[in-house]
């Protein structure tokens, strides 16, 4: 994923403003994918996500002489976005971001144990297995909403534990025990699964087929 420019952005911004209109695709384009992954993870449908996508960028260029640059753009426009899918949730009486305990979930401190590897350690040549990339699609998208979110923000588009609690609406603490616990949960449902896939060099895999985790 290409990192957010901030003076391309702003001058987009300026320029949008002064009435260089066309320039909003350019401006919001690097953040497609996360919009779309966020929408997905919320309402669990391709075509809802895509059409609240379509709503959220058309609510950010609404907005756009709002922005005040005290958050970076992309956590402002994942914040509409992750409104205008809760609003989408209520309009349809279907909310899907499930409910955690507040108490266990605010705790503050780095709940990813080491072993825990980042997913950018998997072998690329594995990554690119069809069957492999289906598994990881699957599991992520049966995990519960509130973890998923935090997965495909932080692990999928690399966002940093701020920029993600400040899209969620969540802490940061929040952020770092709900990674944990996704990570936990993948780990659980991949383990028995990718047997086939460990190759000889060290990495994620050979974690996967060497820890266990108790139920």
């Amino acid at each position: 994923m290409t990192a957010p420019d901030p003076a391309f952005e702003a001058d987009c911004i300026r320029r949008i403003l002064a009435g260089e209109g066309h320039l909003f695709h350019a401006l919001i384009r690097p953040c497609e994918r996360s919009i779309f992954f966020l929408l997905l993870s919320l309402l669990g449908d391709e075509s809802e996500a895509e059409d609240v996508a379509q709503e959220t960028a058309i609510k950010v260029y609404l907005n756009l002489k709002n922005f005040r640059g005290e958050a970076k753009f992309r956590t402002w426009v994942l914040s509409i976005a992750r409104n205008e899918g809760l609003g989408r949730l209520r309009k349809t009486g279907a909310r899907r971001e499930d409910s955690l305990d507040a108490g266990t979930d605010d705790q503050t401190g780095d709940y990813t144990p080491a072993i825990l590897t980042s997913w950018r350690e998997v072998p690329f040549e594995a990554l690119e297995r069809q069957e492999l990339g289906a598994l990881l699609r699957q599991a992520i998208e049966r995990l519960p909403a509130i973890y998923r979110n935090v997965v495909l923000l932080r692990d999928i588009e690399e966002m940093d534990v701020r920029e993600t609690a400040a899209a969620l609406g969540i802490t940061e603490g929040a952020v770092k025990v709900r990674l944990h616990r996704a990570r936990t949960l993948l780990q659980r449902e991949l383990a028995p699964k990718l047997e086939g896939f460990a190759p000889r060099s060290k990495g994620l895999f050979a974690w996967f087929k060497s820890m266990r985790v108790e139920p």
